[in-house]
């Protein structure tokens, strides 16, 4: 069967999976525990939301929620980046990505770009919250009244707290983003929803992901499918 062939059974219709079940679930968890541990944090940092502690019933319970909610919202983080850390190490080809990213911003990325599986953006997004994460995970296990606090002295308890607040800006601020950019590039959602792209929507916004790593494997997928018939 010849590779032409092969390209006429691939239309842009085609559905391909860009994100494997365990990775959505890792993410959705994260999602969750995101928002949960997110307005707790809020609400003890700024006063003016106390009222959002309750949320979770009270503000002691609240308090006693946000680290453990925080430690699941880590393990699902460091799953996601065990997952998808390959694709988001910066190569010279993003170059392209950054000298148009006027281009990019007004939504003709794909004529000005040629991303792998991610731009970027998406890999300067990935690698500020892995900072931010670890960052969080070890001030707030210094902060962690109950059972590491006492260990600490004053002064390495303020750095700690400063630097748990900042982080926390920054992963709040990068979530945000994130967020926004997933609603603006229609189809992403549902990627994450339902682990599928079509091939149209990877010609698009990846095609460098899409010609080296899913084409491949869909002409594979379909010279077998031919010979099993």
């Amino acid at each position: 069967m010849s590779r032409q062939e092969k390209l006429t059974e691939i239309t842009n219709d085609t559905r391909i999976i860009r994100h494997k079940t365990p990775a959505r679930l890792s993410h959705w968890l994260l999602v969750i525990c995101f928002f949960t541990t997110a307005l707790s944090g809020v609400a003890f940092f700024f006063p003016d939301f106390a009222w959002l502690a309750t949320i979770l019933g009270t503000p002691a319970i609240a308090r006693a929620v946000h680290p453990f909610t925080g430690l699941v919202m880590f393990v699902s983080f460091l799953i996601l980046v065990f997952t998808y850390w390959r694709h988001n190490i910066p190569e010279k080809n993003d170059l392209r990505w950054l000298k148009n990213v006027g281009e990019v911003l007004k939504g003709n990325e794909h004529e000005v770009a040629y991303n792998g599986k991610y731009n970027l953006g998406q890999k300067l997004l990935f690698w500020t919250l892995i900072l931010a994460m670890f960052t969080l995970l070890f001030t707030g296990l210094i902060m962690w009244r109950q059972y590491f606090s006492h260990h600490f002295s004053i002064p390495v308890l303020r750095i700690a707290i400063l630097l748990h607040s900042a982080s926390a800006f920054a992963l709040f601020t990068g979530i945000m983003v994130h967020m926004y950019m997933a609603f603006w590039v229609k189809g992403s959602i549902r990627g994450m929803i339902e682990g599928w792209v079509s091939v149209r929507w990877a010609k698009k916004h990846h095609p460098k992901w899409y010609r080296d790593e899913v084409l491949p494997k869909l002409e594979k997928e379909v010279e077998a499918n031919r010979n099993a018939k």
